[in-house]
């Protein structure tokens, strides 16, 4: 079980360069009497992940999953140039999953994919994590303590010069 960070805490996303790309993707089960269409996409992803974290060279930095309402992960890339690059590499387990998927699927409305890419300038980016294990961001940099005068959400991000938040940090 992971450490459970006792505080506020927010990314170092200085860690991560000018830019991270935010790479959400998930899948929707529209006819879950056919696990031959769904099971193949549901079971790529973790292939694909675990592949990942064993090579860092190609540019993940961290990620989350959810399985409800419907299965989606959200990955911290690099930069796009490391996502594109994988996603089209014969050599990297993405591509012929890819295409099965096109092949077995297509349009026959079994199984609903889907993705959003978010080039992100790291400037722009707010975050907190109460009482939590490194998470989301936090995991693919590094969790450092909220300092004070950073205590609302318009404060971290850059929207206020007034640090006003809605409670009382703790």
């Amino acid at each position: 079980m992971a450490e459970i960070l006792k505080g506020r805490f927010t990314a170092d996303t200085g860690l991560l360069g000018s830019e991270v790309i935010v790479f959400l993707i998930g899948m929707r089960i529209n006819k879950p009497w056919k696990v031959r269409a769904w099971w193949p996409v549901f079971v790529a992803m973790p292939k694909m992940l675990s592949y990942l974290a064993q090579h860092s060279e190609k540019g993940l930095l961290g990620y989350q999953q959810a399985l409800l309402p419907a299965p989606m992960v959200v990955q911290y890339w690099r930069s796009f140039d490391d996502l594109a690059r994988f996603a089209r590499d014969s050599t990297d387990p993405h591509l012929e999953p890819w295409r099965q998927f096109n092949r077995r699927i297509g349009a026959s409305g079994d199984v609903g994919i889907w993705h959003e890419t978010y080039r992100v300038q790291t400037a722009d980016i707010e975050t907190i994590y109460g009482n939590m294990p490194a998470h989301g961001l936090a995991a693919a940099s590094a969790a450092v303590p909220l300092r004070r005068g950073r205590d609302s959400a318009a404060a971290r991000i850059g929207a206020s010069q007034t640090d006003d938040p809605a409670l009382p940090p703790y």
